[in-house]
């Protein structure tokens, strides 16, 4: 059994609150990542992604330069403990019709996977 665990990124890469949505986007262009998860006050409090991005703000025509993160974010972060098998973080992001998960260990987000992740190849005989 592969677990969400075996797929998660592990360097997570966070923005403050009130940080532009656009420079949101060059960080996650720079950064080689889908998502940013929005930090305040040390703790994780949303997560914005690539296609937060393009419904909530380009496809909006919110043109401002300074719309910050917060105005388009999900929040709280779905988020789906480290041990459980990447089937039911599937079946957890099909019904929330969501495509990123928050990684937990003890309640702490320690990692962030997505349906990108499920791509890496795999054996058989893990599932």
């Amino acid at each position: 059994m592969v677990t969400v665990g075996e797929l998660m990124k592990q360097d997570l890469v966070t923005v403050d609150t009130g940080t532009s949505v656009v420079d949101a986007a060059k960080l996650m262009k720079a950064c080689k990542v889908g998502s940013v998860l929005v930090s305040q006050k040390d703790r994780i409090v949303g997560i914005v992604t690539e296609s937060d991005i393009v419904r909530k703000f380009v496809g909006a025509d919110r043109v401002a330069y300074f719309i910050p993160v917060e105005s388009i974010m999900s929040s709280p972060v779905l988020g789906i403990e480290a041990r459980r098998p990447i089937t039911e973080a599937a079946d957890m992001m099909n019904k929330h019709r969501t495509r990123h998960l928050g990684v937990t260990k003890a309640g702490a987000i320690v990692g962030v996977v997505s349906v990108r992740d499920f791509l890496q190849p795999v054996a058989v005989d893990d599932f």
